[in-house]
């Protein structure tokens, strides 16, 4: 039985990637940080199952911040594959705690490589990075390649794009078997709801049954690649499967601008979006990124893989979802009086 660790467990791909590795019989061990609150509801029913059925889910209590605890944690656990994705991941948020972005997004990956080190793991562990899109920011060509110069915009993309290169040195410093995914936007059911995306698809259907009135949003002509993160956690597995360690693009080559987004979740619903979303200039960013579209041909020539699901398909599994919570709301609300 393979044994992996996951950062970042409770996140959209965390728990996409929990349910991938124990579907595929692994051992599954999460970090999660210790809060006064439960975050965990992503994988409630994954931990409820490893009790119930006997699935090898375990969490331990951890930070990125904190390299004492990673070190002690690899030493007990002796790990055959580690995925990093845990992160300060909201791009707009970065620009407003650039220096926590930094140290947990760009430093935590170096504490994690350190602890493989350490823990004498270089020579039997497999290690992926969770790089990111915005790494290419002001992009230098269309579409964007693994060959593409990076011009990162924001705090987050730049602690990215320093953890995606130390990923490349230790790789080739001590022969580590590490690998970065370039992802680009992906989403699904399971976003957090102050990513666009997200907020918007949630926002529509709670206007539709009359739990909210407005949406308001910042720049509506940005675009972006957006696939469906269940999908592009496969291509994390299958990059640490292969006989050499690489780099990859994932993204469905297709780009569409927020407002497409809009138009067509509020559409899916019969609503008129421009009688219900409004401007606000908050959440502009202070350097934007206008355009990312990336090409995954690396990936379905040496890995076989390409995406299934693409924008329509991808918003419609969003807005039925959030329809489904929001017609549970408005039955609470109504049997509340």
């Amino acid at each position: 039985m393979k044994k992996a660790l996951i950062t970042g467990i409770t996140g959209q791909d965390g728990s996409y990637l929990a349910e991938l590795l124990l579907s595929k019989g692994y051992e599954v061990h999460g970090v999660i940080r210790r809060a006064s609150t439960f975050n965990t509801d992503r994988i409630d029913h994954l931990y409820q199952d490893s009790h119930v059925n006997g699935v090898k889910l375990f969490l331990h209590y951890g930070d990125l911040a904190d390299s004492v605890q990673m070190v002690k944690l690899l030493y007990d656990l002796q790990p055959d594959e580690i995925y990093n994705l845990g992160a300060q991941s909201h791009v707009r948020v970065s620009f407003d705690i650039p220096e926590y972005t930094g140290d947990v997004v760009g430093v935590g990956a170096v504490r994690i490589l350190e602890a493989i080190r350490e823990a004498n793991l270089v020579d039997r562990v497999r290690f992926y990075q969770a790089s990111s899109s915005e790494m290419f920011g002001k992009v230098q060509e269309v579409p964007q390649t693994e060959k593409t110069p990076f011009w990162p915009r924001s705090p987050y993309g730049c602690a990215k794009m320093y953890a995606h290169w130390l990923t490349v040195n230790y790789r080739e410093s001590y022969d580590l078997f590490a690998c970065s995914g370039i992802l680009f936007n992906h989403e699904s059911p399971r976003r957090g709801e102050t990513f666009v995306t997200r907020k918007i698809t949630r926002a529509a259907t709670r206007i539709k049954l009359g739990l909210q009135e407005k949406l308001y949003l910042g720049n509506l002509d940005a675009e972006r690649d957006w696939g469906y993160a269940k999908e592009y956690v496969e291509m994390m597995w299958l990059m640490l499967q292969q006989d050499r360690p690489d780099d990859y693009v994932v993204a469905t080559n297709e780009t569409h601008s927020v407002k497409e987004f809009v138009v067509e979740a509020f559409g899916r619903l019969g609503l008129d979006w421009e009688k219900h979303v409004d401007y606000d200039q908050r959440y502009e960013r202070p350097a934007e990124v206008d355009l990312l579209i990336g090409n995954p041909a690396k990936a379905k020539r040496q890995l076989g893989w390409e995406p299934k699901v693409k924008f329509k398909e991808l918003v419609a599994i969003m807005v039925d979802a959030d329809l489904e919570l929001a017609e549970e709301e408005s039955k609470i609300k109504a049997a509340l009086g």
